[in-house]
């Protein structure tokens, strides 16, 4: 099982509220890079997971065009920036669990991201994630960050 972690594009300011934040014109580039990256490494995708902040759908819009058609799309209240990572975790587990699920995505926030990590892979320190950077984890057997990649990285590979 294969479980992909991305923090959205980046945002703008200017907005009444921090759910409200758009992607700019650079998120949005960005954001399709990493998926277009992504759509390289799989061949499927079963389940994608996305905060309801703006920021994080539109992130998600940008990457659905690139990606293998998902089985499942769900907005979740658990994966907002503020949110509890050992609900998170679990929820995640839970609904990847039921539906069989070999690979999913997940769309959200910083620092949510980054303690979202360690509770997949105990032994990782919380990571920071640049935005649009795309954190792969390996579930099974044994739970293993295999990467964390940004745009810039992308960059210094191509």
């Amino acid at each position: 099982m294969k479980l992909f972690l991305m923090r959205h594009g980046e945002a703008s300011f200017d907005a009444s509220t921090d759910r409200q934040r758009p992607l700019t014109p650079l998120g949005v580039t960005q954001t399709q890079q990493m998926a277009a990256h992504l759509a390289s490494r799989i061949a499927q995708l079963d389940q994608v997971f996305v905060s309801p902040y703006l920021r994080a759908q539109q992130s998600w819009q940008a990457c659905e065009v690139l990606l293998p058609k998902a089985q499942k799309i769900h907005t979740l209240d658990e994966l907002v920036p503020e949110a509890c990572p050992q609900t998170a975790h679990d929820l995640l587990l839970a609904y990847m669990d039921v539906q069989g699920a070999e690979t999913g995505l997940v769309i959200a926030h910083m620092p949510l991201l980054g303690y979202l990590v360690s509770e997949f892979v105990p032994a990782e320190a919380p990571p920071l994630f640049a935005t649009s950077a795309l954190a792969q984890i390996e579930l099974k057997p044994t739970p293993t960050l295999i990467s964390l990649q940004g745009p810039s990285d992308l960059a210094l590979v191509g």
